[in-house]
């Protein structure tokens, strides 16, 4: 249990700081698209990066660990930088990169989750399956943006994640061959 547990740490401190950075790099990316309908959604996507950060801020405190400082300092100096990037490097860029990284976020979440429930904070696994599942939606709403510009056809695309609802299932099928019982709510969205 302890390596999960420490493990669990070092991967909420990694997702604390990256909410931050991502924070600050949808401020400005939303700031600089010119669609009312973009604008919005990228505005709703920042909250909702701030809001895991005080999820995961919470899990830490809980956890009696802090963030780390470096990893703050850097988060900042990024994510403001790719803020400010954003007004300079055009559309198709930004949104690339968000769809990257809200993929590899897809699978943070997930890996946390199994942490947590190998480390017996199950308390934390919904929370964590359900961010999982908001950045799966990110990085749905930005694939279609890539694919949608005149040169996405020719844009080689980061491997697509499976359908969200794979999270809860995936995650329940491993855990169930487990010990600790645990309550996972499926959700009834079959998005692809």
């Amino acid at each position: 249990m302890g390596e999960d547990l420490s493990n669990l740490i070092s991967l909420l401190q990694l997702a604390f700081s990256g909410e931050k950075a991502a924070g600050y790099a949808y401020r400005g990316h939303w700031r600089s698209v010119s669609l009312t309908e973009e604008r919005d959604r990228i505005a709703v996507i920042e909250k909702e990066e701030w809001h895991h950060r005080l999820l995961v801020g919470e899990m830490l405190l809980e956890l009696g660990a802090s963030p780390s400082r470096i990893r703050e300092f850097r988060a900042a100096i990024i994510g403001r930088t790719l803020g400010f990037l954003c007004h300079l490097s055009g559309w198709l860029l930004p949104m690339y990169g968000a769809g990257r990284l809200e993929s590899r976020n897809i699978r943070e979440y997930e890996t946390a989750a199994r942490f947590a429930f190998a480390s017996g904070r199950t308390q934390f696994v919904e929370c964590l399956l359900t961010m999982a599942e908001v950045e799966w939606e990110h990085e749905h709403y930005f694939r279609l943006k890539v694919k949608s510009h005149r040169l996405g056809r020719w844009v080689p695309l980061w491997k697509k994640p499976p359908v969200k609802t794979t999270i809860r299932t995936s995650f329940k099928n491993e855990t169930e061959e487990c010990s600790l019982p645990i309550a996972i709510e499926t959700t009834e969205d079959t998005q692809a």
